[in-house]
């Protein structure tokens, strides 16, 4: 009897525990953690073009035609609310001022706007990006394709550009930090569009000054001596005088001995010119 109560009491706490360990067993998993979402990257520090060119060197004339022509506008929403960035060529006051033919004065207000966006890119290039670009060349620029594209080559690390009218290159970098970049140039660019395909021939340079040396001129002593024998030199001047001198008075003692000769009532040695001058005594007897 004990032994029954023993076995219905095991069961009963058999069956009573089993759901509680059933449930532990199908109990849901614990929720993952959530991992944290990366941080936005940070937008480009905005760029204000017409800071940077008026404190950044000598482009008020570009900066001038940039705002008479709204081009600005442009540029500055380019550099800072697109994902392509901007890459604009500079010409230095002096460049227009040099500008001779052709007349930037004649052109219409649109051939003007047309002008100042052909001086930029719709992309940022860094400095080492035109060693490719210019695999691809010509490159269109803000003003369009064809006559208003660009050609660009890189020589050992220096950009040159040609626009058929304009041959000029890269003379420093003012500002290149994506998404915007500003390179100075020597000379303003040309488009083909505006100013036709006659190009006129560019002058030759000027031959430069000849600085060689000029042929070895003959010298006094090399022309006093030009005349004398080789190896000698020339005779001394003291020398010529004394002939000089003793051939005069060979002259007069001859002249003088006639004299003598000629009257006989003078009363001189037959020998005179002979005995007074030994010089000429011994001249006379060679003769």
């Amino acid at each position: 009897m004990e032994f029954s109560m023993i076995i219905v009491l095991c069961s009963t706490l058999l069956f009573s525990c089993t759901p509680l360990a059933y449930a532990q067993k199908v109990a849901s998993p614990p929720a993952p953690t959530p991992t944290p979402s990366p941080a936005p990257a940070p937008s480009p520090p905005y760029v204000n073009l017409t800071d940077l060119l008026s404190v950044a060197g000598p482009f008020q004339n570009f900066l001038n035609y940039l705002e008479s022509t709204k081009v600005i506008d442009t540029f500055q929403n380019q550099a800072n609310n697109t994902d392509e960035g901007i890459t604009i060529f500079v010409p230095k006051d002096d460049a227009f001022k040099n500008l001779k033919k052709p007349s930037l004065s004649n052109l219409t207000q649109d051939q003007l706007k047309q002008l100042i966006l052909f001086h930029a890119l719709p992309h940022y290039y860094s400095l080492s990006d035109f060693k490719n670009l210019s695999q691809v060349s010509p490159v269109s620029t803000f003003a369009g394709a064809g006559g208003y594209a660009l050609n660009f080559t890189d020589t050992s690390g220096t950009v040159h550009l040609d626009s058929g009218w304009s041959k000029t290159k890269v003379s420093s970098s003012v500002h290149s930090t994506d998404p915007v970049a500003v390179y100075q140039v020597d000379k303003v660019l040309l488009p083909e569009a505006i100013f036709g395909t006659d190009i006129p021939p560019t002058p030759a340079p000027a031959p430069a000054p000849d600085t060689s040396p000029a042929a070895d001129s003959p010298t006094s002593d090399d022309s006093a001596g030009a005349g004398s024998a080789p190896g000698k030199s020339p005779p001394n001047s003291s020398y010529r005088i004394n002939g000089v001198g003793i051939w005069s008075q060979l002259v007069l003692a001859i002249a003088g001995y006639g004299l003598v000769r000629g009257n006989p009532q003078a009363n001189i040695p037959t020998n005179f010119p002979l005995d007074l001058c030994p010089q000429q005594s011994e001249l006379f007897k060679v003769q």
